[in-house]
Parts: structure tokens; C-alpha cells; sequence
């Protein structure tokens, strides 16, 4: 198999060329990148019948953006579909520039039916793998790409140079229309149905009835080493992935380098991404990959394995691939070990510049209730909770509401810590603890640096839940089982070199603690990235105040940003 061709921007350039050309010394020139995203309905055929899904120019999974650090990039997404759209660029900062992050209802109202609208944003600081994805209702579910941030010219990996990459991308897979899954669940008052199938890049794997030809495909040579920039893309599924016979070495998370380090298999929450090294040292033969869900909860979830084939060059497609070994799919143990083991580079070049002195400390419980709804099906419908208060969304964006001082779209008064403490972990609560549903953000001062500790409860029951925060990266400087403890947890927090990213699991019955400078002023979105939890109201906002400085401040919207 050939390296893939890198972009339309590129053409004819391949992949490994494409790294080659990033270690020679060129003028440090930012370049324009212009991407046309037309959203359209298609016809796609997986698990023996056809669907209608919406796709980003036709293809899914839609197509990967290459661009280089310090690049300016221009996206003019047009929506053909019949459903509201707009998209997110996952993991990029987008300083002063909340009008590109894509959040609906948040940063932007959507792009509607026949409409436009072009991101523009520049990639400032940030190398690695991001991805971008539909953001509002479940589209994410076939809306949804990579995002490839070569390092600037004459700047070369701080690990051994891959002969070649490629993308990996884990999702899932509905029968049914996706919209129509959320709509009964919201109906009912329940989780709606679990997925049919995982995915790896689009397909199921040979493991799924009709799956023979949707299965992806590897090709690699002997001595060889491989960059695999993986992204998990699934709605509700923290998964593992591993290939069968070789190891990994993590060598960044989240487009920010590690310290490298050796795992049979990785773990990724949804929203996450995970670069490692494969080299190509073993028999020659057929191996499969493979990803199946993690969950130490006590829910259901679709556990059925997503497979591919790794294949050494010149092996006939006759030969059964070696199975992969995973995890226990609720092997709590593997779980915390492998985060445990994840830590910043923090090396000369590439820093670990981890607050050292907090100015305001947040601590939110995550939490489930219900909420009174006579045409549901046990008279209730779920809602969950940051610190007792579901959030709901408002109808006019908030970061226009912030930048216009809208009077009546939320409250900038999101409380510090929840109304009435208990024992978070202890026996499962049922009993109600006052929810509300509003929309309330959390108003930060321009520079402050936050901690803010997320600890898991048993209301109703405990689960993982890897949490998203627009605009920033942050520093996951402690995390644990159980309840956090104020006094002494803070005593073992990892100041040095803790791993830094933009979405981070909290444990399920447990906790953890992230701290952040507040530099990047707007609106920006905080949430659950089960993409369920976050329909139910497991979500809020910060809004940034403007600093002093010229350059401290959200700069004026865009004309064309779409009205709400």
C-alpha cells in the first residue's frame, strides 16, 4: 500500500515525503491553508444495508487537515444537509478568537440549511494530532476528521523519525439514524440505544456480518518504524486499541509531546488523541488491531471489538491474522496505571510550564438526577449535573451574549463548589439534592490560574467521564479513587512534568485535578465528551475576562457569522 497522498495542497506529495521535507531549513514563512467542507447527505453501507448519514465532501470518516505550526487556516464549511451544523477544531487554543471554536449555542449560533460559513483561525504553539468533529446534537457520530499540525520547517520530532504515518480513527456505528436514536432516548427518558459497531476509520472490521470488504488495512515492511496518530471519535466509549504482537511507544497525547514509554495497549477516552511509534519487528505475517470499550461502571455498553489488519509487505490476504490481546474490557487496574504512566516531555524545548500558585480553586461534583416528565416512560427524565445544576442551552450564543453584554442569556454566577457536601462515593444516593437546570457560567479573571478539582459521585451510580475544555490546554496534576481530600491529596500533586492536555477522564468513583492559566479571554465551553452525558446537561462555560493589553481582548466577530 502507498503513503497516502497528505492534501489537495500537496498533491502528489506522500506522507513520509511530506516528513522528510519537515526536517530541511526553508524561511519560517506561515502559509494559508484553504479547505472547502461541503456538508451533504450520502448513502453508506455498512453492516449488510445502507443508511443516508451526513458526511463532510462525501467521505467517511471525512477528510484530514494538514497544516504547519504557525500556519493561518481557512475553511469555508457550507451545509447542503437538512440538520443545523456547525464544526469544532478540537484541541486547538484559538486565542482571543472563540468566533472559530464552533461550539453551537456557545461560540456560534449554527450554519444553517443552504448557508455558509468560514473558520478562521491561525495554529499558534501547537504541533501534533487534534481533530475537528460536528458540535451540536449527535452528528458528530459520521461528522468528523483528523487534524495532522507538522512541526515548523527545520524542526524535527523529539523522537526517532517514522518512515511513514498514517491516521487512525475510532468511532462508532449506528443501524438506525443517529438523530432519531437521540430523539427516542429523550422521548422515553432514557439512554437511548447503545452503537451496533465500532470502527476503525469508518469500518467494523471482518469480526461484523458484511464487514469483509469494510475492514482497514495497514501495509508495512519489515525494520521499519510507523507513526500512528490515533483519535478516538466514538460518542459514548472510552476504548482500548492494541495490535496483535507489537508494542507502542506513547510519544504524545492531545498534540503535545510525553515522555515515552512502552504499553501493549493504549486507552482513549472519547476527544482524545494518542501518538505512538509501531515498528514492524515481527514475523511477517497478518495481525489484527482492535478496539474495544473500557467501562468499570455498572451500565451497559456496546462491547463488540472494532478490527483492522496491520499486513507485512509481500503476505498473501489468504493468511488469518494473529489476534490481538486486550485488556479486561473493566480492568480498572490497566486503567489507572496506564494515565499514571503518561507525563510531559518537559524537556528545554518543549516545557512544562505547570502553576505553581493557584488563585481561585473550583471543585464540581458530576452527578445524575431526574427530573419530572410525565410522557416519559417511568414518569422521569435523566439529567445530569456539574455541582447540582444541569445546564441548559440558550438560544443566542454566549459568546455574543458575553462580547455585546446581552442582558438575560445566562448568570455569571456558577457556584465555586457544590450547595451541600456529602459523602460523594459512599453508598449509591438517590434522593434529590435540589437540581436545577439553568444556564450559568463561571466568571474568570483574564490571567488567574484556576485548579479545578472533578470529583465522580454515586448519584444513581458512579461512571468515567472525560471532560473537555475549549480553549485551553491543562495540567492533570492529580487524580484518584474515591472522594478528594483538600488537605492531603494536594501533597502528592505531580507539579513537575503532570501530563498536558485538553480532554481528561475523571476516574469513575473518583476524582481529578486540573489547573490552567487563564489567558485566552471569550467564552469557552467545559464538558462531558459522552456525548449522552453532555445532552443531558453534564456541561457549563467559562467566560474569560478581557485583560488590559491591545492584545488581551476577543477580537470583533466575523461578518459572516451565522445569526442566530
Amino acid at each position: 500500500m502507498a503513503s497516502r497522498n497528505c492534501s489537495n495542497f500537496f498533491p502528489g506529495l506522500t506522507c513520509s515525503l511530506f516528513l522528510l521535507l519537515g526536517l530541511l531549513s526553508f524561511p519560517a514563512e506561515a502559509a494559508i491553508k484553504k479547505y472547502q467542507f461541503d456538508v451533504q447527505v450520502n448513502n453508506v453501507s455498512r453492516l449488510c444495508h445502507a443508511k443516508p448519514i451526513v458526511t463532510v465532501n462525501g467521505r467517511f470518516p471525512g477528510p484530514t487537515i494538514y497544516v504547519r505550526e504557525g500556519d493561518r487556516v481557512l475553511v469555508n464549511v457550507t451545509n447542503h444537509a437538512q440538520y443545523n451544523m456547525s464544526i469544532h477544531w478540537h484541541g486547538l487554543k484559538q486565542y482571543r478568537n472563540g468566533w472559530a471554536d464552533g461550539p453551537a449555542y456557545i461560540t456560534q449560533c449554527p450554519i444553517k440549511t443552504g448557508n455558509s460559513y468560514t473558520y478562521d483561525f491561525n495554529v499558534t504553539g501547537q504541533r501534533g494530532t487534534l481533530w475537528w468533529h460536528a458540535h451540536i446534537f449527535w452528528l458528530r457520530a459520521t461528522v468528523y476528521g483528523a487534524i495532522v499540525i507538522m512541526p515548523k520547517p527545520g524542526t524535527p520530532f523529539p523522537f526517532p523519525q517514522p518512515n511513514r504515518e498514517e491516521v487512525i480513527l475510532l468511532g462508532e456505528w449506528w443501524h438506525t439514524d443517529v438523530e432519531e436514536v437521540e430523539k427516542q432516548g429523550q422521548k422515553m427518558g432514557l439512554p437511548p440505544n447503545m452503537s451496533d459497531a465500532h470502527t476503525i476509520n469508518g469500518k467494523p472490521g471482518p469480526l461484523f456480518p458484511c464487514s469483509e470488504k469494510h475492514t482497514f488495512a495497514m501495509e508495512v515492511e519489515s525494520g521499519k518504524t510507523y507513526l500512528l496518530r490515533i483519535i478516538n471519535a466514538a460518542l459514548n466509549d472510552e476504548l482500548f486499541f492494541a495490535i496483535a504482537g507489537h508494542n507502542f511507544t506513547v510519544v504524545e497525547v492531545d498534540a503535545v509531546y510525553t515522555k515515552p514509554f512502552t504499553t501493549e495497549a493504549i486507552l482513549i477516552a472519547p476527544g482524545q488523541t494518542t501518538n505512538v511509534l509501531v515498528q514492524a519487528n515481527q514475523k511477517p505475517g497478518r495481525y489484527f488491531m482492535a478496539a474495544r470499550p473500557f467501562n468499570d461502571a455498572p451500565i451497559p455498553v456496546d462491547n463488540k471489538t472494532a478490527t483492522g489488519i496491520l499486513q507485512y509487505k509481500g503476505i498473501p490476504n489468504s493468511l488469518l491474522p494473529t489476534l490481538a490481546q486486550l485488556p479486561a474490557s473493566n480492568d480498572s487496574e490497566f486503567a489507572l496505571n496506564y494515565n499514571k504512566k503518561l507525563r510531559s516531555l518537559n524537556s528545554p524545548k518543549f516545557p512544562a510550564d505547570v502553576p505553581q500558585k493557584v488563585d481561585r480553586k473550583l471543585f464540581y461534583t458530576i452527578g445524575f438526577g431526574k427530573d419530572s416528565c410525565p410522557t416519559c416512560v417511568n414518569g422521569t427524565r435523566l439529567l445530569a449535573t456539574l455541582n447540582n445544576i444541569s445546564f441548559v442551552m440558550p438560544q443566542t450564543a454566549l459568546l455574543q451574549a458575553h462580547y455585546f453584554n446581552l442582558k438575560g442569556v445566562f448568570k455569571a454566577d456558577f457556584p465555586d463548589k457544590p450547595p451541600k457536601p456529602f459523602n460523594y462515593t459512599g453508598a449509591p444516593l438517590t434522593a434529590s439534592l435540589g437540581t436545577s437546570r439553568a444556564t450559568r457560567l463561571s466568571k474568570i479573571a483574564f490571567n488567574s490560574t484556576i485548579e479545578l478539582v472533578l470529583q465522580d459521585t454515586n448519584l444513581l451510580t458512579v461512571e468515567s467521564h472525560p471532560f473537555h475544555l475549549h480553549g485551553y490546554n491543562f495540567f492533570v496534576v492529580g487524580t484518584g479513587i474515591g472522594n478528594f481530600d483538600p488537605v492531603k491529596d494536594p501533597a502528592n500533586y505531580n507539579l513537575v512534568d503532570p501530563i498536558e492536555r485538553n480532554t481528561a477522564a475523571v476516574p469513575t468513583g473518583g476524582w481529578t485535578a486540573i489547573r490552567f492559566r487563564a489567558d485566552n479571554p471569550g467564552v469557552w465551553f467545559m464538558h462531558c465528551h459522552l456525548e449522552l452525558h453532555t445532552g443531558w446537561g453534564l456541561k457549563t462555560a467559562f467566560a474569560v475576562e478581557d485583560g488590559p493589553g491591545p492584545d488581551q481582548s476577543v477580537l470583533p466577530p466575523p461578518t459572516d457569522l451565522p445569526p442566530c
